[in-house]
């Protein structure tokens, strides 16, 4: 329900992570026998875990890393990757820079143009592994770089920017028709990103495989304070999961809703699933992967924005092996590893044996679900006190 913000004025209350609570079943079961498998299309995964399209997260070798483990890495097409033939002096660089002159150096070095025969180049490497590739383009570049990714055999391609809608207004470039890009291409395209019902509906409409839910809530997002803008990831994903099952109860064509940004913990998972999510895509989190080309680096995908950067660069550290972080054994008490095994417990103790009845977990409101009898954790800064 809306509430009164000022005079003739209301507001809907929205709801993230932080503020609500699974509750367990009245059965459970083996966590080892329940199905996390993600479909898109034709294509079948082990894990529902995408690791974010962002230059300290996703470069070729990472990609192949977890494409072996069973997930998707997508690599960013208007990145360093594809301006740069070798990259690691480039991230040595950024790892090095102070705070006060990280975004201008980011800036300064996404300045180059990016090369279409890098494009190709990249997901050869990738296809080489023999594991799937993903790959992502913002809307004004789809067209073109869909057509050389595909060409070169990518298996995904994301369109993605930080507002992503059908009906688009602009007098100096193209707008891409989604509906004839989603038709053109033979391979599963992803959208995003989105946060609202109307939007994620008329997104469904044009024929894509799956939405990406969330503005704002990335660790190395500043949109939220640059623009104002933003949905509390929780309200996000659970109105584009009710567009989803209007669009399927119309069309019996299922459209996955992959939530993107604002889980940092095995149990922010656990809650975006509950919530109606098919998927999570995860920046921050493989970010501190010893795989990862960030060397503990992670910066967002508008921190090179030349007139108005919505990212920063953090620094997250490197924790553990990109094994380690999806499969454990888990070596912190933060919930920042294991997180396969996190949503496998998860399922379990709430009865779900796939992730469509994990969608329809009761979930509760409960805003001192951090804090409450966690005194010793948080005076000591360990666990759920960090």
């Amino acid at each position: 329900m809306a509430e009164f913000i000022g005079r003739d004025r209301k507001a809907r209350r929205a709801y993230g992570f932080d503020e609500i609570a699974l509750v367990p079943g009245e059965i459970t079961i083996n966590p080892e026998e329940v199905d996390i498998t993600f479909k898109l299309r034709d294509k079948t995964f082990n894990i529902p875990f995408l690791a974010s399209a962002m230059d300290g997260v996703v470069d070729p070798k990472f990609a192949v890393a977890m494409g072996k483990l069973g997930g998707i890495a997508v690599l960013n097409l208007e990145g360093i990757y594809t301006r740069y033939k070798d990259c690691s002096e480039i991230l040595e660089d950024i790892a090095k820079a102070t705070p006060e002159k990280a975004t201008a150096l980011v800036q300064k070095l996404y300045v180059e143009p990016i090369k279409e025969n890098l494009i190709a180049q990249r997901v050869e490497e990738i296809k080489k592994a023999k594991v799937p590739c993903a790959v992502s383009s913002i809307p004004q570049k789809a067209e073109k770089y869909g057509r050389i990714a595909q060409e070169a055999g990518a298996d995904i391609f994301v369109v993605q920017s930080t507002v992503t809608t059908v009906h688009h207004i602009s007098n100096a470039y193209t707008v891409v028709d989604f509906r004839k890009f989603c038709k053109t291409m033979k391979i599963p395209v992803i959208i995003g990103n989105c946060v609202t019902y109307k939007v994620a509906l008329e997104l469904m409409e044009t024929g894509c495989d799956a939405l990406l839910v969330g503005i704002g809530p990335g660790s190395a997002c500043t949109t939220r304070g640059v623009l104002g803008l933003g949905v509390p990831q929780v309200t996000a994903i659970a109105d584009c999961a009710a567009a989803r099952e209007v669009y399927y109860k119309k069309s019996r064509r299922y459209v996955g809703i992959i939530g993107d940004g604002g889980m940092s913990t095995g149990g922010d998972i656990c809650k975006a699933f509950a919530c109606g999510a098919d998927a999570v895509m995860v920046g921050s989190a493989f970010a501190r992967a010893k795989e990862a080309p960030g060397r503990g680096y992670h910066w967002g995908m508008a921190t090179p924005h030349a007139n108005l950067p919505r990212g920063t660069r953090i620094h997250v550290g490197t924790s553990g092996t990109l094994e380690e972080i999806l499969y454990g054994p888990a070596r912190l008490d933060d919930g920042t590893q294991n997180l396969v095994g996190a949503l496998r417990t998860c399922m379990g103790n709430v009865g779900a044996r796939n992730i469509r009845e994990l969608q329809l977990t009761e979930i509760v409101i409960a805003p001192a679900i951090r804090t409450e009898g966690k005194l010793f954790q948080s005076a000591q800064r360990v666990g759920m006190g960090k």
